[in-house]
This record gives structure tokens, sequence and C-alpha cells, in this order.
């Protein structure tokens, strides 16, 4: 299954996971997934030829919502303007183990 589709010039992933690309493991730390779910993220964004500012939509998948903070730490992180954000929606749901964090995202690829 692929990552992600593009078709012109939108982009929509799958689940993005926090996937260790070096190690093809989970890491078990919570900050840990969440930093490396949005360096995930990114590496779809950049492999497609776009960047993070074309990011339109993002959805949150959480095991327990009450990893927000750390979410949104990352989130101010990759998308510092507060003015032209992505959308986001965070939903809570039965990950598999050990995983507490999924990202989908909806792209604009070349619109920068």
């Amino acid at each position: 299954m692929p990552q992600a589709s593009v078709v012109g010039n939108l982009l929509a992933s799958g689940g993005i996971v926090a996937l260790d690309p070096e190690k093809n493991e989970v890491p078990t730390d919570t900050e840990a997934q969440v930093e490396l779910a949005f360096a995930n993220l990114r590496r779809t964004v950049d492999a497609a030829g776009g960047r993070v500012e074309d990011v339109v939509k993002c959805t949150v998948f959480v095991r327990d919502k009450s990893i927000r903070p750390i979410i949104d730490k990352h989130w101010v992180a990759m998308f510092p303007d507060e003015t032209s954000r992505p959308a986001r929606h965070t939903i809570s749901i039965d990950l598999p183990e050990p995983q507490q964090i999924q990202l989908e995202i909806m792209v604009v690829l070349g619109q920068g």
C-alpha cells in the first residue's frame, strides 16, 4: 500500500505512523512517537515534491487525547505561522500497540 497518492496537485495520505525509518520500529515513548510522526509527515510531503506549508488538512488519530500538549508542541514547531496553519481534527481511536498517534494529511502541491 502506498503511503500517499498524488492526483494532479493533490496529495492524500494514508496513516502516517511513528515508524522509525532507521530502526523499522515504533518507539514506546509518546514524545518520540509524536516527533517521529511529524518527521514522517515531512518525509511524505518532501517525497512528493511539496513543502509542509502546502498541507491544508491534518487529521490526528490518538489513543488518548491527553497527549494533546505534546502534539501541540510539535504542531506549532512544524506550522509556526498561526495565520496559515492547516485545518486539524483530533480523533480518539483504538490504535494498535504501541502506537499513540497516527496522522493523515491532504496537501495541495506547488502553492509556493
